[in-house]
């Protein structure tokens, strides 16, 4: 492994593990008011395109880390379109 994959694994690595706890939040108090729909919709469809980029370029360390953000990105935004209409919990 090189000096620059080693970059983008640890790149990689930090920034998806930065989305567990905000998923985590929102799946145990099911509070979504402060999530915005526009922006992680145009989020988990620009993490789409970054994963197709990474497969067409075959770079790993964007593949991986934008599978699981897509996965992260995907919970959170079906938790908000399912958790924004109990207002008991916003």
């Amino acid at each position: 492994m090189t000096g620059i994959e080693l970059i983008g694994y640890v790149a990689a690595t930090l920034t998806t593990a930065s989305f567990v706890p905000q998923a985590l939040l929102i799946y145990k108090t099911r509070n979504v008011a402060d999530i915005s729909l526009g922006m992680y919709g145009a989020f988990t469809v620009g993490i789409a395109l970054w994963l197709a980029y990474g497969l067409m370029l075959r770079a790993w360390p964007i593949v991986g880390a934008n599978l699981v953000t897509l996965v992260l990105a995907l919970a959170i935004l079906s938790m908000k379109i399912r958790y924004s209409g109990d207002d008991r919990r916003e």
